[in-house]
């Protein structure tokens, strides 16, 4: 008994200390402490948060015709959208003209394969000099140009992980989320690895592989998030209020945001064995507490993020501008129209739901984008009605020649940068 008892614990402290010796830890020697209270968040007009904006229709015709932006990335010349309700990939010029769609129709399945192929997105990967639209379906990854021209189609065999990789401007450091770590026969998983000519330099936060079948975990969106900086990501995790900068060679804990206690999870939420697969209840329980921070962008000396709770409302301050250096804290949903915006709404947050769900899609090229549907922007300009208001040649046409049933708008938005 006594022999079997020392193997064991010989076992577990290998374990321990081979996880140790292999785990880095994240500097937080330069983290910034925000104490934030959404409820004091103030509004402001639209040319004090944005020095450029741009409203883009996108033609609407029986074959573009599609619900809303799901998901959006821009290219030299176009915009390449997402549709969930159609299922479908649209690809539009920068002056807003239909170029191709894909749809399932597009996306044909193996012989073996009998469902019917669908997919929930799209990444846009580099050819040589050329954009391509990549999705994935079934058992294949499908490579289209951006005139929806299929070019290739390959298996995805054990491609699967390396899907998530992000690769830096330098061309030598590749992210890795949800990594796998081998060493002989063990394995250990980790949330992020940084990869520097494929070896490993950096290996953060270990966790059980099997930690998502033993406890709920509630995601805000996509954890990692491109801010327009080079060789620079944010990373927020589960039930955190930290951002984590990832830099070619480290992780760190860059700002590190103190709520109200009213509305902030408990101390140390995930050890809390009473929650062991309750989250969900706890939240329903609580819906106005935070569960989590996503689209954290650093734009200048101003932090853009979005809070996510369980409940919904209207009045609810959820995303917000800090001014690093000021302190100043401003609701974007409470953004006065004014010239700059030819007196409309950059967003339709507070009176329709594209931006209360999705927030910003992307940050490329020193623009925020965001979206919204031409029934909220129809309803926006009856809002003006009497008050002689001008609209630029885009959308005098627009609302001369379409109607509330119309595609979607998007909005170019160039952030101050102080």
């Amino acid at each position: 008994m006594l022999k079997k008892t020392l193997s064991s614990i010989i076992v577990c402290l290998t374990f321990v200390l081979n996880i140790q010796a292999q785990t880095s830890k994240a500097d937080s020697s330069e983290m910034v402490t925000l104490r934030i209270d959404p409820d004091a968040a103030r509004g402001a007009t639209v040319s004090q948060i944005f020095d450029e904006v741009k409203f883009i229709p996108l033609e609407t015709t029986k074959e573009s015709l599609f619900g809303s932006i799901s998901q959006l990335r821009t290219t030299k010349d176009s915009y390449v959208i997402y549709d969930y309700d159609t299922k479908s990939v649209l690809i539009f010029n920068k002056d807003g003209k239909f170029r191709a769609k894909v749809n399932s129709s597009k996306v044909v399945a193996d012989a073996n394969e009998k469902d019917k192929q669908v997919f929930y997105g799209f990444n846009l990967v580099k050819n040589k000099d050329e954009s391509l639209i990549r999705i994935s379906s079934g058992k294949n990854y499908f490579f289209f140009d951006l005139d929806g021209k299929l070019i290739k189609k390959e298996a995805i065999g054990k491609r699967t992980a390396e899907d998530r990789y992000i690769k830096f401007a330098d061309s030598i450091t590749t992210i890795a989320p949800f990594y796998v770590y081998k060493n002989g026969k063990d394995s250990t998983n980790y949330e992020i690895a940084i990869l520097n000519d494929k070896k490993e330099i950096g290996l953060y936060f270990p966790f059980e592989s099997d930690r998502f079948e033993k406890d709920q975990y509630i995601g805000s969106g996509n954890p990692l998030t491109e801010y327009g900086t080079d060789n620079e990501l944010f990373y927020v995790r589960y039930y955190e209020y930290n951002l984590y900068k990832i830099k070619p060679k480290s992780v760190s804990l860059a700002y590190r945001i103190i709520f109200p206690a009213s509305i902030s999870l408990p101390k140390n939420f995930m050890d809390m064995t009473e929650y062991k697969k309750k989250r969900i209840e706890y939240f329903e329980k609580n819906p106005g507490q935070i569960y989590g921070i996503s689209n954290p962008y650093l734009i200048g000396d101003n932090i853009y993020f979005k809070i996510n709770i369980w409940g919904w409302s209207q009045d609810k301050k959820n995303a917000l501008v800090y001014n690093l250096k000021n302190g100043d804290l401003t609701s974007l949903k409470n953004l006065e129209p004014d010239a700059r915006s030819q007196f409309l709404p950059v967003t339709d947050g507070g009176s329709f739901y594209d931006f209360t769900n999705n927030g910003f899609h992307s940050y490329e090229e020193g623009y925020l984008y965001t979206s919204y549907s031409s029934l909220a922007l129809f309803t926006f300009k009856d809002l003006n009605a009497g008050k002689d208001r001008k609209y630029d040649s885009v959308l005098t046409k627009f609302f001369e020649t379409q109607n509330k049933k119309s595609n979607p708008i998007i909005i170019q938005l160039k952030p101050k940068k102080n």
